[in-house]
Formats: C-alpha cells, sequence, structure tokens
C-alpha cells in the first residue's frame, strides 16, 4: 500500500529520490553525499548512493529533455525494482519539474504497486510506504491525480491478466457494478432475456456458444445533468476468444484471456472520471461475450441480425469483435446520442503487424478529434497513428446473401477492413473514432516474465477528455 503527500523540504537523513536530466546534475549537487558522481542520467538508469546517516540516495536519469513524456516508464522501474528495501518514507525531489512531469514521476511510482500475481496460493506481503513528492509549489492536486490515475491503471491490468474461468461478462458486470457504487457514477448492466427484448442479435450470436452468457454493460458519468453526453465511448469485451468454429491455432491461445482490453479501457476511464469530478458527461458502452466452440456456437456462411437491423454473412467466427462492437455502437448512437464517439478494440492482428507495439490504430473522418487525440497520445506516451478509411475498401464488405459481410477473406489490409466494417454502424456519425489498441493492450513487458498487461489507453483517453474542456 501507498500514500502520497506533498512536502515543502527535503529532510537530508531519510531516503530520497532525485530525478535528473543530462547535463543538469548541479542542480541537485548539494543534496549528494559525493562531488560528480559517476552518474550520466542516461534515460530509465539509476545509481544509488548512500547519505552519511546510511540513508538511501537515488539518481534517476531522465535522459534529454524530449524523454521526457516517458518519465512514468523511468519511475515504475526504479520503484518496481527498490520499493522492497524503502521503509516507511521516501521522499521525491520535485524542485525543477513542471507539474506534468511531477505527475508523471508519482503515476509511476504507483503504477509500480501492480502485483500480477494475484491467483498465486502465496500472496506477497506488502509493508504500507509513505511517498513524499518535496516542492516548494503546493502540488497536493496533481499527486493526488497521479495517485488516482496510477490505482485505475493498475485495476484495470487486473482485470485484463486475470485468467478467463474467473473473468466472465458476468464477472465484468460485477466489477462495472462495484466500481460505479463506490466512485459515485450509475451503471446498468443488460442480461441475456434484456439483450433478446431489445435486439442484440450480433452479441448474442457471438456468445452463443458459451456456457457464460454475453452482457452489455452501460455506464454513465453525467457532471452537467441535463446536458447531451460529450463523448461515449465504447469497448470490446471478448472475455475469451478461441475463434470460434474458425478456431485460432493453439500456440499463444492462453492469452486470447487479454481480448477485453477495449472494454477495460472504457471501464477504467468512466471510474476515473468520476474520481476526478472531470466537467464532462460520459456514457460507456461495453459489449461482452466468450466467443467459445459448442454444438450451438454460430458459424462460417450463416447470416444474424444486429442491432442497427442490418444482416450480417458470417465469413469467419474469429472476426468477433467486430460483431460485438457493431451492436454496441448502434446501441449507444441510438439511445444516447453523445456528441462524440470513440471505440477501443483489441481487435486484429493486422495493426500489430502495421504498427508494433508503439502505437494504436486510429480511423477516424474527423480531423480535429485525430489531431486533439495525436496531441494527447504524445503527451502521456500513448501513442496513436492515422489509418485510412478509403472508399476503395468498401467493396470488401460485399455480400450476395446480406446487407454485409464480416470479414473480406483477403491476406492485406486487415484493420482497414475492420474499421470500415464499424463504420457501417455509426450511422455516418461525423465524430466517431476507432483505436485499434491490439499491439499495445498486451504484451511483452520489463515487470512480468509473460505478456502481460500494458495499462494503455486509461491515460490517453482521460487527456482527451480533459481537452474537451
Amino acid at each position: 500500500m501507498m500514500t502520497f503527500k506533498h512536502i515543502t523540504e527535503i529532510i537530508a537523513s531519510k531516503d530520497s529520490i532525485f530525478p535528473c536530466f543530462k547535463d543538469e546534475m548541479k542542480s541537485i549537487q548539494k543534496f549528494l553525499p559525493v562531488k560528480n558522481p559517476d552518474f550520466e542520467a542516461e534515460f530509465s538508469t539509476y545509481q544509488l548512493l548512500y547519505g552519511p546517516e546510511g540513508n538511501r540516495i537515488y539518481l534517476v536519469g531522465l535522459g534529454e529533455r524530449k524523454e521526457a513524456v516517458k518519465m512514468v516508464q523511468a519511475f515504475q522501474k526504479l520503484s518496481f525494482e527498490q520499493k522492497k528495501f524503502w521503509k516507511e518514507e521516501i521522499q521525491v525531489y520535485t524542485n525543477g519539474l513542471s507539474s506534468e512531469e511531477i505527475k508523471k514521476a508519482a503515476i509511476g511510482i504507483a503504477m509500480s504497486n501492480y502485483e500480477i500475481g494475484q491467483f498465486k496460493s502465496e500472496q506477497k506481503k506488502s509493508s504500507a510506504i509513505n511517498i513524499s513528492f518535496a516542492s516548494a509549489q503546493d502540488i497536493t492536486e496533481t499527486i493526488e491525480e497521479a495517485k488516482l490515475t496510477g490505482e485505475t491503471i493498475n485495476r484495470i491490468k487486473a482485470l485484463v491478466d486475470a485468467p478467463a474461468n474467473h473473468k466472465t461478462p458476468e464477472f465484468l458486470a460485477n466489477w462495472a457494478e462495484g466500481s460505479a457504487a463506490k466512485s459515485n457514477y450509475s451503471c446498468t448492466v443488460l442480461r441475456k432475456d434484456e439483450l433478446e427484448k431489445q435486439g442484440f442479435d450480433a452479441v448474442l450470436a457471438v456468445g452463443k456458444g458459451s456456457v457464460n452468457p454475453p452482457v452489455v454493460i452501460v455506464t454513465e458519468y453525467k457532471a452537467k445533468k441535463d446536458a447531451a453526453f460529450d463523448i461515449g465511448l465504447v469497448g470490446k469485451g471478448i472475455t475469451f476468444d478461441t475463434g470460434g468454429l474458425s478456431i485460432k491455432p493453439s500456440q499463444n491461445l492462453h492469452y486470447m484471456k487479454s481480448d477485453m482490453g477495449g472494454a477495460a479501457v472504457v471501464l477504467g476511464v468512466v471510474e476515473l472520471v468520476a474520481k476526478l469530478k472531470l466537467n464532462i458527461n460520459v456514457i460507456g458502452v461495453v459489449a461482452s461475450a466468450e466467443n467459445a466452440v459448442d454444438a450451438s456456437s454460430y458459424r462460417p456462411g450463416d447470416v444474424i441480425n444486429s442491432y442497427s437491423g442490418k444482416t450480417i454473412e458470417i465469413i469467419d467466427t474469429d472476426a468477433e469483435g467486430r460483431l460485438v462492437l457493431a451492436d454496441a455502437l448502434s446501441y449507444v448512437i441510438q439511445k444516447y446520442q453523445p456528441k462524440q464517439i470513440i471505440d477501443l478494440a483489441t481487435l486484429t492482428g493486422s495493426v500489430v503487424r502495421t504498427l508494433g507495439n508503439s502505437a494504436a490504430g486510429m480511423f477516424t473522418h474527423n480531423q480535429k478529434m485525430a489531431g486533439r487525440m495525436m496531441e494527447a497520445g504524445d503527451k502521456v506516451h500513448e501513442r496513436v497513428w492515422p489509418l485510412p478509411l478509403y472508399e476503395d475498401f468498401d467493396s470488401d464488405l460485399h455480400s450476395d446473401i446480406a446487407d454485409l459481410r464480416n470479414f473480406s477473406g483477403k491476406p492485406v489490409a486487415g484493420a482497414i477492413n475492420a474499421a470500415k466494417f464499424l463504420e457501417s454502424f455509426t450511422d455516418a456519425h461525423k465524430s466517431w473514432m476507432h483505436l485499434d489498441i491490439a499491439g499495445v493492450a498486451f504484451g511483452d513487458s520489463k515487470f512480468a516474465k509473460m505478456k502481460s498487461a500494458s495499462g494503455y489507453g486509461i491515460q490517453l483517453i482521460t487527456e482527451y477528455i480533459k481537452s474537451l474542456n
């Protein structure tokens, strides 16, 4: 457990952290027990010195000024590797850092508190640590926001990393209901009977093969009681993806527990926006199902209905994420009419082949939204990159027997084809954006030996929402 607080000055006898950029060591020299330590302040490096009373003094390298956007990583690494040696308190010297840089440092330390081994029979015992941020300015609000952000990121990482036998669609529904009750926003869960009544046929089709019935989770935070929703967030919540009858290869299949990464972002952002009490109206919709194999599973060649009324020919049952998103997009547009809509999904391997693990694929016709999202991504180092929605790709959705098909069958432009499919269910909304986060939500990490959740998206979308005010 960590608590954060603001102090005005460093106490020389206590353990301390001193961040420093390259060629700026002079600013902290007076606090150091040696003159000119052998430390070049390369990004995300650190050096341990000892003060005259045996207290620990950490020098944390921040590299060049342009690398400040990545500060979360540097502090997360330091804290993750060294917190086992910290006692009751450690101080962080923040004079010389901007408010944004202080927030990044605090988020990184908070994120280091995530324990991936939540299902081990023996749990690690962690002692309480007070993190004191020393600044001549009052930074209480900054570090409180950072703490809440880091804690929320850790909560959604725990969701993404949880195994599918625990993390059913109903589990996500219960998580959202508990979060709403604690953080003062509303949550409504549409379960199977209600989904059938309202016509969520695509969601129901995807979930037919599982013993765990699908749900649609609707979360609402309204700071402006009588105003319209400023933004609608839609998340893909496939709690496990076998590929259905178009079954996936067994290699790395165990990682398909992460196919609800988009849903985790939506749930986390609504929770964080409520905790921060932002002056915004947000509606979050998560369509959650388990794509399993069973005698009742939907099949390639089937034609299914959707919430929008459009019929869909199923070419590949492993293209299921776009189906649940189609119903969720139609629902949020028809029922809530948000001014802007952003959907997030671990949707395609194609986007990973295109952008690797460096950025999410961004699709929108709204250049103002695109520019604002890219600025937000650069600011928090959760980057996005634009990909096209050309009309050239419309023919890939052609079906002879239904309104459209769910997969082109081509080995190219998979992420674009998926985005074009989703576009068909947006009612030509002029402020819609799709983010394919397959390459950035889950992968290799410095903080785990196996692939794990990154926490991508919470800072990005929250920063974007803050830019709307």
